[in-house]
């Protein structure tokens, strides 16, 4: 990535793309009080510097997939390789190297029902130990605060996508049939979220008029929605690290919820295994970082265990649905 440096414009422009990633650019240009063409300008510098960009996010779990939780012990002098290696795969969702080089965690997905898809990591002989345990549910909804704190109230209202029209509210919902569009869309959208219609048409080989109209259908169900990456430090949250937690099983619920309203947070999610909580904490700093794990997460009421890994850096942060 290229050296950037975020001003308030930049800032307030990646709040918008949060809210909704393919809103146009005249519609946050108006918000924001600046010219369409300076929102245009500063999206192409962040994307071209590779500091920012929109992305297609799948509900795989809707669709029949299930999510593992892998991680993986290498030598330090494999796992660079090895992480680029897994961000191509079409299975992972997301690939990151923890500190020293010496771990490597990543998410696997398959079919509901089969197992993790481990035989071809075992095989590698860069791979000292493999462990595995199922990522059961993501339990936090909203974004991490660092990403999301740019704007107004009145500006994030101002923003933010309309509601679903009545009836067509996902819950309870039967679960959306992957279509041969969808196979060529996802894929698409994945590399480039804010993709214009009439290239998508070209690209998956249907109408522009079908491509829009299935777009909306996979948001309305909920099985698509639109993020942004972009990496903390450049926010100035230069402290990334993972926490597995150990919760007494009657604790489990309040606990998520209490770490899903941390401004720390960025991830939590329910496993298998020894620990049955995974958090991903990012903070200003390594003080910040400690403050947070002994007097927050140390105050938390039922937690038997922490283990911590820092985050080095990421190879992959989300993917299409395989």
């Amino acid at each position: 990535m290229d050296s950037v440096t975020l001003d308030p414009v930049d800032l307030r422009l990646l709040h918008a793309l949060h809210l909704d990633g393919r809103a146009p650019f005249s519609r946050i240009a108006g918000v924001l009080d600046v010219s369409d063409r300076t929102v245009a300008r500063r999206f192409a510098r962040l994307r071209a510097a590779g500091a920012a960009r929109v992305t297609a996010v799948v509900d795989t779990r809707g669709l029949g997939h299930a999510e593992w939780l892998v991680r993986l012990r290498v030598p330090p002098a494999a796992a660079g390789a090895l992480a680029r290696s897994l961000a191509r795969r079409p299975d992972t969702a997301w690939v990151t190297v923890l500190s020293s080089g010496t771990g490597i965690v990543c998410v696997l997905r398959a079919p509901a029902g089969r197992p993790a898809p481990l035989a071809e990591l075992a095989r590698d002989p860069r791979i000292l130990d493999v462990r595995a345990e199922r990522l059961l549910r993501h339990l936090m909804d909203r974004r991490w605060f660092g990403r999301t704190s740019a704007l107004t109230a009145e500006q994030v209202s101002a923003l933010r996508p309309p509601p679903a029209p009545a009836g067509t509210d996902p819950v309870g919902a039967a679960p959306v049939v992957l279509r041969d569009l969808d196979r060529r869309l996802l894929p698409a959208l994945a590399a480039d979220g804010r993709a214009a219609y009439p290239g998508l048409a070209r690209r998956v080989g249907w109408s522009e008029s079908a491509v829009r109209r299935r777009l909306e259908a996979l948001c309305r169900s909920g099985t698509l929605h639109f993020d942004v990456e972009v990496d903390p430090a450049l926010l100035g949250f230069t402290a990334q690290c993972l926490l597995w937690l150990t919760v007494v099983p009657s604790r489990l619920a309040a606990t998520a919820r209490a770490l899903a309203g941390d401004a720390e947070a960025a991830f939590v999610g329910a496993t298998t295994g020894p620990h049955n909580l995974l958090a991903i904490a990012v903070c200003r700093d390594e003080d910040a970082l400690y403050a947070y794990l002994a007097g927050r997460i140390g105050s938390l009421d039922g937690v038997e265990r922490v283990e911590t890994a820092p985050i080095t850096s990421y190879s992959k942060r989300v993917a299409p649905a395989p």
